[in-house]
C-alpha cells in the first residue's frame, strides 16, 4: 500500500480524494475537492469512485483510509492512503471547508 504526505497531496493538482470518515467528523471540517463516501458506505458505493487516477483516500488519522484504499486496490482502483488523515491536515495548516465556508 502506498501513503502520501498531506503536504504532497495538498501539491497536486486536482487529485481525487475520498473521504471516508463518518459525516459527522465530514461537517466538521474537510478538505474543499474531497468527496464524501463513509467507509461503511464504501462497498455499496464503490462504483462513485473514479477509476481513471490515482484516488487517494482519507480519514481523522490514517486507519480506516488504509482499509478503505486496500478495498479500493482489492477492486482495481489504484488507491494511495494518506498518511496522518484530517488530523494531519489541520496541523499543517492546510484549508478545510466547514459549514459552507473555507478555513
Amino acid at each position: 500500500m502506498i501513503d502520501i504526505s498531506v503536504t504532497d497531496l495538498s501539491a497536486l493538482t486536482d487529485p481525487v480524494v475520498i473521504d471516508v470518515r463518518e459525516p459527522f467528523e465530514w461537517e466538521a471540517g474537510h478538505a474543499a475537492a474531497a468527496i464524501h463516501i463513509p467507509l461503511g458506505d464504501l462497498v455499496d458505493r464503490v462504483g462513485e469512485v473514479p477509476t481513471e487516477a490515482p484516488v487517494y483516500v482519507i480519514c481523522a488519522a490514517g486507519g480506516r483510509s488504509l482499509q478503505g484504499a486496500a478495498f479500493l486496490e482489492s477492486r482495481g482502483v489504484q488507491a494511495v492512503n494518506v498518511a496522518g488523515g484530517m488530523t494531519a491536515w489541520q496541523q499543517a495548516g492546510l484549508p478545510t471547508v466547514q459549514g459552507g465556508a473555507t478555513v
